[in-house]
């Protein structure tokens, strides 16, 4: 009789460290846009469409050349949220989310656009307003950094318009004068509070 307060108190613990099991589990991972979306691309590269989301399931990167006599821009981009075209419904990210992270390697300059919606916020058209940022070349290894949305500015100008978060499209990779052979790889790109 005297074992019985024993039991109870193991049974308590048992309890305890279950519960703290279960949260731990449910804890949600942000979500990579390389691993979760399909990725789009035009201009003078080597891999079409199929191929970058072939390579993307498989070796989870995006790896994109510019062939040996590339004529006009490269571009490479990803929708927010998942679609199967390269347009869709505009992304409203929350107030808490600050910045995305992304780890690359590039052999030029890239710039970053975050493309946005029309202004009534129903859908992702080309054009519009695509606030950017400058990605430096980074040819030796894979770099990752951490761009706050509020660095996203029209045209780059200090003083130009400022990305609107609650209506996002599309991160949009821009190689405005490719070279043969350029590359870029992404690995990962994840957006703060964006589960």
């Amino acid at each position: 009789m005297k074992s019985k307060p024993y039991h109870y108190l193991a049974l308590i613990m048992l309890l305890f460290y279950g519960c703290g099991a279960k949260q731990t589990a449910s804890t949600t991972k942000p979500i990579d846009l390389v691993i979760q979306n399909s990725w789009f691309v035009a201009g003078p590269t080597l891999e079409n469409q199929e191929n970058i989301n072939l390579i993307r399931v498989k070796k989870k990167v995006i790896n994109v050349i510019a062939n040996s006599n590339p004529i006009g821009e490269i571009e490479l981009n990803v929708m927010v949220t998942p679609s199967s075209s390269n347009d869709g419904k505009p992304t409203n990210l929350p107030d808490s989310s600050n910045y995305l992270s992304i780890t690359y390697q590039s052999s030029q300059e890239i710039k970053l656009q975050a493309r946005e919606g029309n202004t009534e916020g129903t859908g992702c058209v080309h054009g519009g307003s695509h606030p950017r940022v400058n990605l430096p070349a980074s040819s030796k290894s894979f770099s990752t950094i951490q761009i706050k949305w509020s660095d996203f500015k029209q045209d780059e100008l200090p003083n130009g318009k400022r990305l609107d978060i609650h209506n996002i499209c599309k991160l949009n990779f821009v190689n405005y004068h490719p070279i043969a052979g350029a590359t870029l790889q992404i690995r990962s790109i994840t957006i703060e509070n964006f589960n």
